[in-house]
C-alpha cells in the first residue's frame, strides 16, 4: 500500500507535492507514461559513451554560447581599440573583433567560457565522428535505424558548417584567412558563384554584412535545426534502443541490459558532469584560438601557419593538393582546381549517408536487426570504413602541408605529390590490409571454436610427439563466436531458362550481383565453424585416445 493511499484512508491531507503530482497526472497522464517507460531496459556497453559525449558537448555548447552572445557585437563597424590589451591599442579593427578581445580580456570568466565553447565544438564533432564510425563498423545502421543514421549524419554535417560560421565570427586574421578561402570556393561555382558570394558577403570580399549574416545563422538557425534533430534522434534511440552484441540470452527479439531509471539515468547524469569537468579543465589550462595574438583581419595580410579546425582540414586538403586546372571559354573562367574539390567534399560525406540503403539493396535483407556485428565478421564493410578514414587522414596532411613541411623539414612540393598519390593509393591499401586482418581474426576465431583455447601447457604423447593442451570453450563462448550470420551473395542465376531462351538482365541487376559477390562471395569471409565440424573433430580425438 502506498503512503498516499494510506494517508487518504486515515483522512490525512495530501502534501503539496502529492497534490501537484495528482494535478499533473490528471491532465497529462504522466503516471502511466512513467510506469510504462521509466523501467525500460537498455543494453549497456562502453562504446555507447561516444553518443553521450556528443549530447553533453552539444548542451555545453548551448550554455556557453548563450553566455557569449550577451557580450559579442556582430558588427563590422570600424573602431580604434583602446582596451586593456596594450599591444593592440590604437589599431583599427571591427567592433566584432574588439568585442571578442574584450570578452577574453575584460569580461569576468569570458576567456574561460570562450575556450570551453571552442573545445566543446571540437569534442562535439570528434565524438560524432567516432560515434558514427562505431555505428558503421557494428552495422547498427540497419533496419529499423536507417532514419536515425540520417539524423546523425545531418547533425555531423551541420556541426561542421556551424563550426565554420562560429570560427569566422571573431574577424581575426586567422578566421579572416579561412573565410577568404571559403569565399574563393563559393566563387568557383559555375554561373551562379558570383551571385552566391555577393549574397553571402553583401558585396566584394570581405563585404560589410557577412558577420551580421553569419551571426543569426550560427546562434539561431543551425542550432535550432540541430536541437530538433537531437530530440528526434533521442526519441528514436529511446524507441528502438541500442543494438546489443551477441551473447548468451541475447537475441534479435529481446534486450539484455539495465533499466532506464534509476541505473541508466544515474550513470548518464554522472557522465555529464564528468564531460563538463574535463572540458572546463581543457578550457582553463589549454589555450585555443588566441585571437589577440593574431590581430584583426586585413585583406593584405595572411597569418603564418593559418590552419582551420581539424574537421575542416579535409576540405582544405582537397583544394591544396588539386592541380591548378582552369578552363577559359567564351569570356568565362571555370576554376576546376577549386570547384572539383569543393564538389568532392560533400560527395565523399554523402557516401556515408547513403551506405545503409546501399548495403540493404545489395543484400536484399529486409529484416530488423538488433544484434551488433563484430567488425571482423564483416571484413568488406570494415575495410570500406577504414579506407574512408585513411582518405581523411591523407587529406588532413594535405590541408596542413605547410606545417608538416616546416616541422619535419621536408619539401612542400614532395608532400603535395605524396598526398596526390596517396589519395588514390592509401584507401585501396587500407581496404586490402584491413580485410586481410579481419580474415585472419576470423580464422583465429574458427580455430579457437574448433580446438579450444591455448593453455600454454605442453604434453608429450606416448609416441614422442609434443602438443599444446587446449582448454575447451564454454557453451557461452562458443555461441558468442558463432552467432553471426554469413549470408550467401545475390546471384543472377542461369543465363538460359528451362526452355532454352536467353534471359536478359538489367544493369541494376548486374551491378547488384557484382557488389554482392564482392561483399559476400568467395574470399570475402572465412566460413565459421559448424556444429558438425566440431562434433567430427572431437569424435576423432576420442577415437585416437582409445587407440592409444
Amino acid at each position: 500500500m502506498s503512503e498516499g493511499n494510506g494517508r487518504a484512508r486515515r483522512g490525512e491531507p495530501a502534501s503539496g507535492g502529492e497534490r501537484l503530482a495528482d494535478w499533473a497526472d490528471g491532465r497529462l497522464g504522466l503516471y502511466h507514461l512513467a510506469k510504462s517507460q521509466m523501467r525500460k531496459i537498455f543494453p549497456d556497453h562502453w562504446s555507447f559513451m561516444f553518443g553521450e559525449i556528443c549530447l553533453y558537448s552539444f548542451i555545453i555548447l548551448i550554455l556557453t554560447g548563450t553566455y557569449l552572445t550577451l557580450y559579442f557585437d556582430p558588427s563590422t563597424t570600424e573602431v580604434v581599440y583602446n582596451g586593456s590589451y596594450v599591444p593592440l591599442k590604437g589599431i583599427v579593427m571591427t567592433r566584432a573583433y574588439e568585442s571578442t578581445v574584450d570578452i577574453s580580456m575584460e569580461v569576468r570568466g569570458g576567456l574561460l567560457i570562450r575556450q570551453i565553447h571552442h573545445w566543446a565544438a571540437l569534442v562535439f564533432v570528434a565524438a560524432m565522428t567516432i560515434h558514427m564510425m562505431r555505428v558503421f563498423f557494428t552495422g547498427a545502421f540497419r533496419k529499423p535505424r536507417e532514419v536515425n543514421w540520417l539524423f546523425g549524419w545531418t547533425l555531423l554535417f551541420l556541426g561542421i558548417v556551424t563550426g565554420l560560421t562560429g570560427y569566422s565570427l571573431p574577424d581575426d586574421l586567422l578566421s579572416g584567412t579561412g573565410l577568404k578561402f571559403a569565399h574563393g570556393a563559393v566563387l568557383s561555382v559555375p554561373v551562379v558563384g558570383t551571385y552566391l558570394a555577393y549574397f553571402l558577403f553583401g558585396g566584394d570580399f570581405p563585404g560589410e554584412d557577412f558577420i551580421a549574416r553569419l551571426y543569426p545563422i550560427h546562434i539561431l538557425l543551425l542550432p535550432g535545426i540541430m536541437l530538433g534533430l537531437v530530440v528526434a534522434h533521442l526519441i528514436l534511440v529511446f524507441y528502438h534502443k541500442h543494438t546489443q552484441f551477441a551473447g548468451p540470452g541475447r537475441r534479435e527479439k529481446n534486450v539484455v541490459g539495465v533499466p532506464f531509471l534509476p541505473n541508466y539515468v544515474a550513470k548518464a547524469g554522472g557522465f555529464f558532469f564528468l564531460v563538463f569537468g574535463v572540458l572546463a579543465l581543457m578550457g582553463a589550462v589549454a589555450t585555443i584560438n588566441p585571437v589577440w595574438a593574431f590581430g584583426p583581419y586585413r585583406t593584405d595580410l595572411v597569418t603564418t601557419g593559418a590552419q582551420p579546425d581539424w574537421y575542416l582540414g579535409f576540405s582544405e586538403g582537397l583544394i591544396r593538393v588539386m592541380p591548378a586546372w582552369e578552363i577559359n571559354a567564351w569570356g568565362h573562367t571555370l576554376e576546376l582546381g577549386v570547384f572539383i574539390p569543393f564538389t568532392l567534399f560533400p560527395l565523399i560525406l554523402s557516401f556515408m549517408a547513403v551506405y545503409p540503403f546501399l548495403e540493404a539493396w545489395i543484400t536484399g535483407d529486409k529484416r530488423e536487426h538488433h544484434l551488433a556485428d563484430r567488425p571482423r565478421n564483416k571484413p568488406v564493410r570494415t575495410g570500406i570504413g577504414v579506407a574512408w578514414l585513411a582518405l581523411y587522414a591523407v587529406l588532413l596532411i594535405g590541408g596542413g602541408n605547410d606545417i608538416v613541411a616546416t616541422q619535419l623539414h621536408l619539401s612542400i612540393n614532395a608532400i603535395t605529390w605524396f598526398v596526390r598519390i596517396s589519395v588514390f593509393v592509401a584507401p585501396v591499401l587500407a581496404y586490402t590490409v584491413t580485410k586481410r586482418i579481419c580474415n585472419g581474426l576470423q580464422r583465429r576465431d574458427r580455430e579457437k571454436a574448433l580446438h579450444g583455447r591455448e593453455s600454454g601447457t605442453i604434453r608429450r604423447l606416448p609416441h614422442g610427439e609434443y602438443i599444446e593442451v587446449h582448454e575447451p570453450l564454454t557453451r557461452a563462448e562458443l555461441y558468442t563466436l558463432n552467432a553471426h550470420e554469413q549470408p550467401a551473395p545475390y546471384e543472377l542465376g542461369p543465363r538460359v531458362d528451362e526452355n532454352g531462351v536467353a534471359r536478359t538482365f538489367t544493369v541494376r541487376q548486374r551491378l547488384r550481383a557484382r557488389l554482392a559477390k564482392a561483399m559476400f562471395g568467395p574470399g570475402a569471409y572465412v566460413p565459421k565453424a559448424t556444429p558438425e565440424e566440431y562434433r567430427a573433430l572431437h569424435a576423432g580425438w576420442h577415437e585416437s585416445e582409445r587407440v592409444d
